[in-house]
């Protein structure tokens, strides 16, 4: 049964992948988690790069603690770093792995910013705004620029210190995501 299902999908894995984002994107964060942790098992820190980097992209989502987060975003990044442009392309035709490069570091300093880590945080940013290129210029391409410059201006105006009890108009904890958004697996 599940060679057939491998054989009519051409990626089973990212559709499940792709599945528990659903559900996380539809509000059920803990189902998301608990998917994704049943995903990761399956997967392996050994898996297919592919499946790790976009699994562990999403499952940051779904922490509640910084420290969490962080960890996943840095499993993503590792991941990416073992990708190639032709896996990349068996999953989708248009998709490069440079394209991966700013929404990562992005996340990765509005992890540091949240964890009070301001020279990490601020390494991640110019590392995302240096990997813009790669970006289309399409709806997803425009967020994940404005994301960085909503960054950028909260890092200015705030040294790269975040009151977590304070939610301010670049986002964060009760205002709006610090991070790009995501596109789906």
């Amino acid at each position: 049964m599940a060679e057939q299902q491998e054989q009519t999908a051409p990626d089973a894995m990212m559709t499940r992948i792709g599945q528990a984002v659903m559900l996380h994107h539809a509000g059920d964060r803990e189902e998301a988690r608990t998917r994704f942790l049943d995903l990761w098992g399956e997967i392996g820190e050994g898996g297919d790069a592919l499946h790790r980097c976009t699994l562990a992209h999403y499952m940051a989502d779904t922490q509640d603690d910084p420290a969490d987060e962080l960890a996943w975003d840095l499993r993503a990044l590792s991941a990416a770093d073992e990708l190639t442009d032709g896996r990349v392309a068996e999953h989708h035709e248009s998709l490069a792995v440079r394209a991966f490069y700013p929404s990562l570091h992005l996340n990765l300093a509005a992890d540091y910013v949240k964890l009070g880590r301001s020279e990490a945080a601020r390494r991640h940013l110019t590392r995302a705004r240096g990997a813009t290129g790669a970006l289309t210029d399409d709806r997803y391409g425009d967020g994940v620029r404005a994301a960085i410059g909503r960054l950028e201006l909260r890092i200015q105006d705030t040294g790269g210190s975040v009151d977590t009890n304070r939610p301010d108009r670049f986002g964060g904890p009760g205002g709006e995501n610090l991070g790009p958004p995501r596109q789906r697996p």
